[in-house]
């Protein structure tokens, strides 16, 4: 029941995208596509974070890694798009793999500063290659609209189509497996590692699982942000990229899929409002571009002050005032306190 109940919901958001889409002109399709490409992303970062209790600066580098795949696929073995959104996902899942393997010794910090350094030495890998990978100026990335929509069908509304099925194809996954023994098991390990490893889970293996969905959707997430863009380059899937979308998770609420589009459209809309609202005010185009910078200083700091499990943590305490407070945004990365302290306490 509960795939049936998600795919109901996925079919009546894709039907309101569709429409909205047909209303709305090429520009706002655009958005649409970019917004869907990101929650891919930040909706594999946010099962990362949110279940696993595993923090990650470095889902840009898969993002980079996905964009490459679908470039060079499309490029050199001329695949169909679904066939090559696909093995963009399995590539960069390979690449979390062998990266989640390396690191399942880390906690904390160190695997937050060990993901900030694929972040930062991944997209250099393209200047070192420029034969395979273009270097500074990137490969090109086309799709053809299908020839039985017609030849005066928008190439833009295709691309938002296509992004916004995949993203609804990625969150329907992810949700039936949040909801799975693997979710739950997921759960207890972030909760209390010790705990879990005592009632028979592998720990070790659980962690490498979930770095291997999140670097899948990442690399998704960056094959479609290729189709939306046009281009793959280096400067695309900066530092700035990786800390974008952690920041999306935490806004939009970690372990909550819908956060993760809510997250998503803070990336895509602030940015372009508010620098058009700096240009606007007589800002040069080079102090422009610092103002949503800054904006997501702010808008992370109001949040987290108001509603310290995200944008929609904050909605359910709005709409539902009986149920539940949500716990914190990072209170999935503190560790129960042993038993043994509890029973100091009780005796002093």
């Amino acid at each position: 029941m509960t795939l049936a109940r998600h795919l109901a919901a996925a079919i009546g958001v894709a039907v309101v995208l569709v429409l909205l889409s047909i209303q709305l002109g090429g520009y706002r399709d655009y958005q649409m596509a970019e917004v869907a490409s990101y929650v891919a992303a930040v909706a594999g970062l946010t099962v990362l974070i949110g279940l696993s209790g595993q923090i990650s600066v470095g889902n840009g580098a898969f993002m980079a890694v996905g964009g490459y795949a679908c470039a060079l696929l499309m490029l050199h073995l001329k695949w169909n798009l679904a066939l090559v959104l696909a093995a963009t996902a399995v590539v960069a899942a390979v690449g979390g793999a062998i990266f989640g393997l390396a690191a399942a010794r880390l906690r904390g910090p160190y695997l937050a500063g060990a993901t900030l350094m694929l972040a930062v030495a991944l997209p250099t890998v393209a200047n070192e290659y420029p034969g395979v990978f273009g270097g500074d100026q990137g490969l090109s990335v086309s799709i053809t609209t299908p020839s039985f929509l017609g030849a005066s069908f928008p190439p833009e509304r295709w691309v938002a189509w296509v992004t916004c099925a995949s993203a609804l194809i990625t969150l329907i996954l992810l949700a039936n497996i949040g909801r799975s023994r693997i979710g739950r098991n997921w759960r207890a390990v972030r909760d209390d590692e010790v705990a879990a490893a005592l009632s028979g889970l592998n720990v070790a293996r659980l962690q490498v699982l979930a770095f291997v969905v999140s670097a899948a959707c990442a690399g998704l997430g960056g094959a479609l942000l290729a189709t939306v863009t046009g281009i793959v380059g280096p400067g695309a899937y900066t530092l700035t990229l990786s800390i974008g979308l952690l920041t999306g998770a935490v806004l939009g609420g970690l372990g909550s899929l819908i956060g993760a589009v809510w997250g998503s459209l803070v990336l895509v809309l602030v940015p372009s409002y508010l620098t058009n609202v700096a240009v606007s005010h007589g800002l040069s185009s080079g102090t422009s571009s610092y103002v949503p910078v800054a904006a997501y200083g702010v808008v992370l700091i109001v949040v987290m002050l108001v509603f310290p499990a995200g944008i929609q943590g904050g909605l359910r305490r709005l709409f539902r005032p009986a149920a539940p407070t949500v716990a914190a945004p990072f209170s999935a990365l503190r560790r129960r306190r042993p038993a043994s302290e509890h029973q100091e306490e009780g005796t002093s």
